[in-house]
């Protein structure tokens, strides 16, 4: 994205809250598990994934508080997210690595 016109964040913003089908709390709590596995909680939050942070960050945000490197994470999310669901790959809902990749940035493949 080379510009921020009124529009273009208009159209990002509905792209983006349409991947990103988790909740920030959905997000920032499968960040926490993912990052430590299923036992146990890291003992250091900031080693979270910086785009799921982000992510999580967003969500929070009024669209009219919009930075221009939001709007550069917001369109990271929609291309990771648009890119891994066209390589979908055959056995896509066995596939845990796939879905977890979706999920660090807030994409669940298995919600309807």
């Amino acid at each position: 994205m080379t510009e921020n016109t009124p529009v273009d964040v208009e159209m990002l913003w509905d792209e983006f809250h349409g991947v990103v089908n988790m909740t920030s709390d959905e997000i920032r709590t499968w960040l926490l598990t993912d990052a430590s596995g299923e036992e146990a909680f890291p003992a250091d939050p900031q080693m979270l994934p910086e785009l799921g942070t982000r992510v999580v960050d967003l969500l929070r945000k009024r669209k009219v508080d919009l930075t221009r490197e939001d709007t550069e994470v917001m369109q990271k999310v929609v291309d990771f997210v648009e890119e891994r669901v066209d390589d979908r790959p055959a056995d896509a809902e066995q596939d845990e690595r796939w879905r977890h990749a979706l999920m660090s940035v807030g994409h669940d493949p298995l919600k309807p």
